[in-house]
């Protein structure tokens, strides 16, 4: 398979395990997926030698096709509000979540190997007071090749909502930071509301963004899917990435059963057995 281009989706699903489902088992032609406000909660019971019901495993949701990258919580009440998942065809690509350079709940720095080049993608989570923005403002992290900053920002502004007739200091900031990764306020192809309201009378809302790399092809070329493809009220985010041209393994390396090389294979595995040198094993406590 050649690699031209990384397909994102981005999309806040206020804490509905169905949705991430959803988007796990159907969205398979993105290459990352991007979610902020995930569920956080028991998965299943794991055996326990103490406690004969199990002990519960806490997490998100988790699909075989996607490699998922979340912060670990250090206390019940520190689950992350974002997670990141990677196609498992592109683990070529080595990605890596850097909690050594951003640790936060609202926020995941995950990179990726490109042509021997480091990128990175911020995914985002900004609640009503601004958290992830404060944090990302007081710690002033100086990191170069950000090609993508996304996420529910929380952030009402004429800057990107014609319909809203007001600016907001808090977007001042978050500009600055963008600026501080050399990213620039991508605006949509088809402009409209990324968070319906679901009250009668209140507005909708323009308050998911996608922040590019500033000159870039990409700039100004992101998507608003339809808010109907899944059932949260935020409308999902779709931007396409270009890259260099990678060739990536998709089939796997079989042995066909009774070939020659199947042959050869297992005469190699029991020869190199038989010539391991085990003269120091003298018991079974030598191999523990």
């Amino acid at each position: 398979m050649i690699i031209k281009n990384l397909k994102i989706y981005s999309q806040n699903v206020r804490k509905n395990s169905l949705i991430i489902n959803t988007i796990l088992k159907t969205l398979t032609y993105f290459d990352i997926i991007l979610i902020q406000e995930p569920s956080w909660s028991e998965i299943c019971k794991i055996p326990s030698s103490l406690n004969s019901e199990g002990d519960p495993l806490i997490g998100s949701v988790h699909h075989p096709n996607w490699i998922s990258f979340a912060r670990t919580p250090s206390v019940d009440k520190d689950s992350p509000r974002v997670i990141s998942y990677i196609n498992i065809h592109l683990s070529s690509f080595r990605f890596l979540l850097h909690k050594d350079i951003i640790n936060h709940r609202d926020i995941n720095l995950i990179s990726f190997s490109n042509n021997n080049i480091c990128y990175y993608i911020l995914n985002v989570y900004s609640d009503l007071s601004h958290t992830a923005l404060k944090y990302l403002k007081d710690t002033e992290v100086n990191i170069d090749n950000i090609v993508l900053m996304t996420g529910d920002f929380n952030i009402r502004d004429s800057l990107w909502d014609p319909t809203f007739p007001f600016h907001s200091s808090i977007s001042d900031d978050l500009i600055i930071i963008a600026d501080s990764f050399d990213l620039a306020l991508s605006s949509p192809t088809n402009p409209g509301p990324t968070r319906y309201s679901d009250t009668a009378g209140e507005s909708n809302l323009v308050i998911d963004l996608m922040f590019l790399c500033n000159g870039s092809s990409e700039l100004d070329h992101h998507t608003i899917l339809p808010e109907s493809q899944l059932s949260s009220d935020h409308a999902p985010l779709s931007v396409n990435i270009p890259i260099t041209e990678e060739i990536i393994q998709t089939s796997k390396l079989t042995l066909a059963p009774k070939s020659e090389q199947e042959t050869a294979f297992i005469h190699d595995i029991i020869s190199n057995f038989k010539h391991l040198d085990t003269s120091n094993i003298v018991d079974t406590e030598v191999l523990k």
